[in-house]
């Protein structure tokens, strides 16, 4: 606290107290949260270790998109279509909150966000169909989700991740022609309207995750055929249009994951067999992934939904 000396009114004590105290409260951790199938488990992104319980969802269910505000994680969507959307307060651990429904049931679809609104894209409104629908939310707000526009390809499966103008789209599956796509679309997150083609992953496949900062998206794993997983890592410069580059390999190979990010660190947890491992990357540098901890073991940790405070739709 400051020292005071000679003659000082109550009122400029207080005054210079008040922001001495503001400018030195500790930084709050960069909280990312991922979403298992029945409960939520937080990290601090900026350490390493195990994955804490936050709290539970609403309804058991995985597979869904999730978006993130500097206050608020949204879970949208789920396995068997659920339309749900559920929130929580990043400050404060416990169970979700109805948040609104969106537009169509569906499962498998990607989430991303800039610092007002959320972005839900694509999915499976039933099984082996896909959709071509991307809806947004406010998030501050609670409510339904609301009509965006469509991708430039039609897909589930997908990833999604963010700056603060930007969403893109990257991978995902073709129902209608049983093919893994390496399609990576974008929009304008403060309009409304359709994807436009930005580029290609280097491999095309399904079940992958992404996360960002606010100047490079990162895309993670996935399924390149019906049986084979991959550690792939790729990446793009979100501002720009054109291919993705080799960031380097997870150290496991899987899909079906989740990832958060703060804006130097992304990091990658559960997938496909019921993994617990949890993998973090310094985003602005390339290189293989190094172990973060494990996330506990629920029910499954298989499509799994990952947000933090700190993404790169914020930053």
């Amino acid at each position: 606290m400051p020292v005071y000396q000679g003659v000082w009114s109550l009122s400029t004590q207080y005054q210079d107290a008040t922001a001495w105290q503001a400018d030195n409260v500790p930084p709050t951790p960069p909280i990312g949260l991922f979403q298992l199938e029945t409960t939520i488990e937080s990290i601090n992104i900026s350490t390493t270790g195990n994955a804490a319980d936050f709290g539970d969802k609403t309804t058991s269910v995985h597979h869904c998109g999730a978006c993130g505000s500097s206050t608020r994680g949204i879970f949208g969507g789920g396995e068997s279509t659920t339309n749900i959307i559920d929130f929580v307060t990043f400050a404060s651990a416990g169970n979700a909150t109805d948040f609104g429904d969106l537009t169509v049931a569906r499962e498998s679809l990607g989430g991303c966000n800039s610092d007002t609104r959320g972005i839900f894209s694509m999915g499976s409104p039933t099984q082996n169909t896909t959709d071509v629908r991307i809806d947004y939310i406010t998030m501050a707000s609670a409510g339904n989700a609301t009509d965006f526009g469509d991708p430039s390809q039609q897909r589930a499966a997908t990833s999604a991740a963010s700056s603060p103008t930007r969403g893109v789209f990257g991978g995902g599956f073709i129902y209608s022609s049983s093919t893994r796509t390496n399609v990576i679309d974008y929009v304008t997150i403060s309009s409304t309207g359709n994807a436009q083609n930005f580029g290609t992953l280097t491999t095309g496949r399904n079940s992958l995750t992404a996360c960002s900062n606010n100047t490079r998206a990162v895309f993670a794993a996935g399924r390149s055929s019906s049986s084979a997983y991959t550690n792939i890592i790729d990446y793009i410069t979100i501002a720009s249009t054109g291919n993705a580059t080799d960031f380097g390999d997870l150290i496991t190979s899987t899909s079906q994951n989740g990832a958060c990010s703060s804006p130097t660190r992304g990091v990658f947890g559960g997938g496909a067999a019921d993994n617990t491992v949890m993998e973090y990357i310094t985003l602005d540098s390339t290189g293989n992934a190094t172990d973060f901890g494990d996330l506990g073991f629920g029910a499954s940790n298989t499509g799994v939904a990952g947000c933090s405070a700190v993404n790169g739709g914020l930053s």
